[in-house]
């Protein structure tokens, strides 16, 4: 087709001109319509996408309360995170020490005491209705022995000391009753035994001997297991770690080297076993010392166990019917400790407030008021510092101790030579 033009006036003439392609003008109006059908439906997704986004943002606003439309109360409703299993894939581990607790269980045993505190044969017993008032305590034990004739049971000297009744209580909640086979005051240590023939079959199948490990390898952070009888309930678990070894603990004036652990150790728990990972006893557990008598603030988070490997060769002489050999040799003295900074300002010491007649103490010389500050040259500061000294001493033997003693306001020291009796 020939070139040209087209013209459009006001009388709506329309005038071709030459033009080199009418086709190409035809083709050109199509495609500008085309594109303008496009930018129109651009235009309506668009519109489409705010439309929806704000729809969402005032849903979301109102469930959180932020807007309140359609009487919703602008409370967002509580829901469980719920899942259909209770398989934990992934998060903490929680140690499993039940293995370990089911094998030696069988050798921990309750231990409840009965002791007088106010006998029937005063007052009202006279006219026949009088009755005798006993208080109970609750323990923990540990079998460690058995003889020909004996099961032998290991305990703490306070959950037995002053008892007139004792009975053992097993794993299989059967119950007989015991007696004392040897005590230390010193260590707090002792030993009890009930009759073999007093248990039933069922008892002597049930029940085992503990195995005894060594507290000597214990080292800071090892896991720890200890099993009592807490709060006289029956046998519980508690777990934690080693806090501190060699944990200098003083109670009624006797000083001990103790395990300290974050396991919860309550009343009735004492007498119970410590145990390493392998289920050996490694110590035994006393709330004497977590309690909060122990000292002016109440304790959390710690308790605390006597090596067993300190007293070991002590518990096989208790077991055998030997008594602490502190016993066996004696200053001749009473007294109680005097703690540094007192507000009497006496020298740290043991003040004497009574002497044995015919003792060594007296033959020495030795006078109602003076005090104690050394023997053997190691300071005393508790009551345990004299008696590990006499532990490795025997009747006839002597001992130097340093007394303080009252010269005008102030007070002087001298060395003296006792001969225990």
């Amino acid at each position: 087709m020939r070139k040209g033009k087209i013209e459009i006036n006001d009388e709506d003439n329309v005038k071709i001109e030459d033009y080199d392609d009418f086709d190409s003008i035809n083709t050109k109006g199509k495609k500008n319509k085309k594109k303008n059908n496009q930018k129109s439906i651009a235009y309506i997704v668009v519109a489409l996408f705010i439309i929806i986004i704000v729809y969402a943002l005032i849903v979301s606003l109102n469930n959180v309360g932020i807007l309140n439309f359609g009487g919703k109360s602008g409370n967002k409703k509580a829901t469980l995170n719920y899942t259909e299993t209770s398989e934990a894939k992934n998060g903490v581990t929680i140690t499993d020490v039940s293995d370990v607790v089911s094998n030696v269980m069988p050798s921990i045993v309750s231990i409840t005491s009965k002791s007088l505190i106010n006998s029937g044969n005063y007052g009202p017993s006279f006219f026949g209705y009088g009755e005798d008032q006993y208080t109970e305590g609750a323990g923990s034990g540990i079998i460690v022995s058995e003889t020909d004739s004996e099961l032998l049971i290991l305990t703490n000297n306070h959950v037995i000391e002053g008892a007139n009744e004792l009975s053992v209580q097993f794993v299989n909640e059967k119950t007989v009753d015991a007696t004392v086979k040897g005590t230390s005051s010193r260590k707090d240590v002792a030993v009890i035994a009930v009759k073999l023939s007093d248990l039933d079959s069922d008892t002597k199948n049930q029940i085992k001997i503990a195995t005894i490990g060594d507290s000597n390898k214990l080292k800071v952070g090892n896991g720890i297991i200890a099993i009592g009888n807490a709060l006289g309930y029956g046998q519980s678990v508690t777990t934690g770690v080693v806090s501190a070894l060699n944990r200098e603990v003083k109670i009624d004036g006797q000083k001990s080297k103790m395990i300290q652990i974050d396991a919860a150790i309550n009343g009735g728990n004492s007498g119970g076993a410590l145990l390493n990972s392998a289920g050996e006893v490694v110590g035994i557990n006393s709330a004497k010392y977590s309690s909060s008598s122990s000292t002016e603030a109440s304790i959390e988070g710690m308790g605390f166990a006597i090596p067993i490997s300190d007293v070991k060769e002590l518990i096989e002489k208790l077991m055998n019917g030997q008594q602490d050999t502190t016993s066996d040799a004696s200053i001749g003295v009473q007294g109680q400790i005097i703690e540094k900074g007192n507000q009497y300002n006496y020298p740290q010491g043991f003040y004497i407030i009574g002497i044995v007649e015919g003792s060594g103490a007296e033959k020495a010389g030795l006078e109602i008021g003076n005090i104690i500050t050394k023997i053997e040259g190691k300071e005393v500061t508790a009551l345990s510092d004299i008696q590990d000294v006499l532990a490795e001493k025997k009747k006839g033997d002597t001992v130097e101790l340093t007394i303080a003693y009252a010269s005008g306001r102030k007070y002087e020291e001298k060395t003296v030579k006792v001969t225990l009796s």
